[in-house]
């Protein structure tokens, strides 16, 4: 018997970047929305991610948060869909998604929150300066169709989740190579879907 896949999301958080893995792996789950502040802090859930913060999944009786390890456990956990890396794939697969889970997501938080990091305090950071961080990340979404390689796997679906975000809100220039890379990936069926539903599920959550 196959084991319950549980989703634990709020339409408006990184758990859009859960919910397009999920659609790409094709497994049926549940959904558990969860408000801020309120379900999220719930000893129920907080039993789950004592962090508080969505998403998170339970597979069975493993639970996986953080939206990296979740894309990285549904890409390994379901080999037959193809979005795990290949040998030879796996040192870029590992490298941009961590990249993207640490010095991305550390430098584009900062600078929305107005936190600019003093130069000669740069080497204590372990993103470095924001610039570096964006110029990087345009050579790795440059230098093959997909972050991997030529082939779409489960680091496009986390890495590629972080420029469409920065893309839309203004949190990363408009770089035509962000901009084509995106485009490249924005379009397969599984992310169409996976937006569609976080969309309505929003509109459940406001009517709430």
């Amino acid at each position: 018997m196959t084991e319950e896949l549980v989703f634990y999301t709020n339409p408006m958080s990184r758990g859009r970047i859960a919910r397009w893995m999920l659609e790409e792996i094709g497994q049926p789950y549940r959904t558990e929305l969860l408000t801020f502040g309120e379900t999220m802090k719930a000893p129920e859930y907080l039993s789950l991610n004592p962090m508080g913060k969505v998403p998170a999944i339970r597979h069975g009786n493993t639970v996986v948060t953080e939206c990296a390890a979740i894309c990285a456990y549904l890409a390994d956990t379901f080999p037959e869909k193809g979005l795990a890396p290949r040998p030879e794939e796996r040192a870029a697969y590992y490298r941009w998604m961590f990249f993207a889970a640490g010095p991305l997501e550390s430098a584009v938080t900062m600078k929305a929150l107005g936190f600019e990091i003093p130069t000669e305090r740069l080497r204590m950071a372990g993103c470095g300066g924001f610039g570096d961080v964006i110029n990087t990340l345009e050579i790795a979404v440059s230098r093959s169709t997909y972050i991997a390689g030529e082939r779409f796997t489960a680091a496009d679906v986390y890495v590629g989740s972080h420029i469409g975000w920065g893309l839309s809100f203004g949190s990363i220039e408009k770089r035509q190579a962000f901009i084509d890379y995106f485009g490249r990936i924005s379009e397969r069926p599984a992310g169409k879907r996976a937006k569609a539903l976080d969309d309505e599920a929003g509109k459940t959550v406001q009517a709430a």
